[in-house]
């Protein structure tokens, strides 16, 4: 590569380690990246580690539930912004695994950096994988976990953005469907009782509603809908939503005139309904942002963890409601 690129072995190695200690003019660091497409040279990545003393990799563990496209959308987003940083991003599916085997399993992987959605990692946990040579732990969830960062997604205020909407548009006997996914429960738990609050000291009341994700649940629901005497329901999500308004539909059940609906995380989809659905908007974190909080850690192991609360929550009212 050095001689197709006109340069020496030491200033291709400066280019493509990107060694910041010596300065390479612009023009010889495009023959060198030339040059490298050109013979389709590919960096070895053990290699690079041993350098550097650390991998440039970064775990996410795949979550084991289906945290729907809003959350998809954001772990894609998340990738793309850490490979802007020239990270390499790796989801592992610890499906079956439990809470300490899925941790021994990723450590065994020696990531540089580890991101966990959802709940499921202790104390010991994190001790583990900074053992193994993580050095920064990463959790995206409603608690904080001691020698790891922290984004806190509290989902209460979901359910309490869409409580006191229902409430301010008069609606007094309120359902709120509780998916009938028990890995679900970190969200819809926290929803359900953010309802609560948002309805204490009123003469509203709440009526929990588990529904499975399919059809033949949500009508069976739909078939007594009218002996439940309620006049809105917060449908825990937008799919679980647009699932429960068609098969009141089908049944005849007015929308929003007999039973006022809302959803959350404001879907396109939602939008094509007719009647158009409200929703509750949440706010993710910036994965730029958490990208670079990825970043700082591992620059600089032995700071303090932070912790953020990242999850905002407000209604978008439409037809529904």
């Amino acid at each position: 590569m050095a001689r197709v690129a006109g340069v020496s072995r030491a200033t291709v190695s400066y280019v493509l380690n990107n060694t910041s200690a010596v300065r390479i003019s612009e023009p010889t660091r495009r023959r060198v990246h030339e040059a490298a497409k050109e013979l389709g040279y590919v960096p070895h990545a053990a290699a690079r580690s041993l350098r550097a003393g650390h991998s440039r990799m970064v775990l996410m563990p795949t979550p084991d539930v289906q945290v729907g496209p809003l959350y998809s959308r954001f772990f894609n987003e998340l990738q793309w912004a850490l490979s802007r940083l020239d990270y390499t991003v790796v989801q592992y599916g610890g499906v079956g695994l439990q809470s300490d085997e899925a941790v021994r399993a990723w450590a065994e992987l020696r990531p540089v950096a580890v991101l966990v959605p959802g709940s499921g990692l202790g104390t010991q946990g994190v001790a583990v994988l900074k053992r193994s040579g993580a050095r920064a732990v990463v959790t995206l969830g409603p608690e904080r976990v001691e020698g790891a960062h922290a984004l806190l997604m509290d989902h209460h205020g979901v359910g309490r953005s869409a409580g006191r909407h229902l409430l301010e548009r008069g609606r007094r006997r309120i359902g709120v469907v509780v998916p009938d996914d028990p890995g679900l429960g970190i969200f819809s738990r926290p929803r359900l009782e953010g309802v609560r609050q948002a309805l204490e000291g009123t003469d509203a009341s709440v009526t929990e509603l588990p529904l499975a994700h399919d059809e033949e649940s949500a009508a069976r629901l739909a078939a007594r809908w009218r002996s439940l005497a309620l006049d809105a329901v917060f449908a825990y999500n937008d799919e679980y939503a647009m699932l429960l308004m068609r098969a009141l539909q089908d049944e005849g059940i007015g929308i929003p005139d007999e039973t006022a609906v809302v959803g959350a995380d404001d879907l396109m989809l939602g939008r094509l309904l007719r009647p158009r659905l409200s929703t509750v908007h949440i706010e993710l974190p910036s994965a730029r942002e958490l990208a670079e909080l990825v970043d700082r850690a591992v620059r600089e192991p032995a700071a303090p963890p932070e912790a953020r609360e990242v999850l905002g929550a407000t209604v978008v009212h439409r037809e529904s409601s």
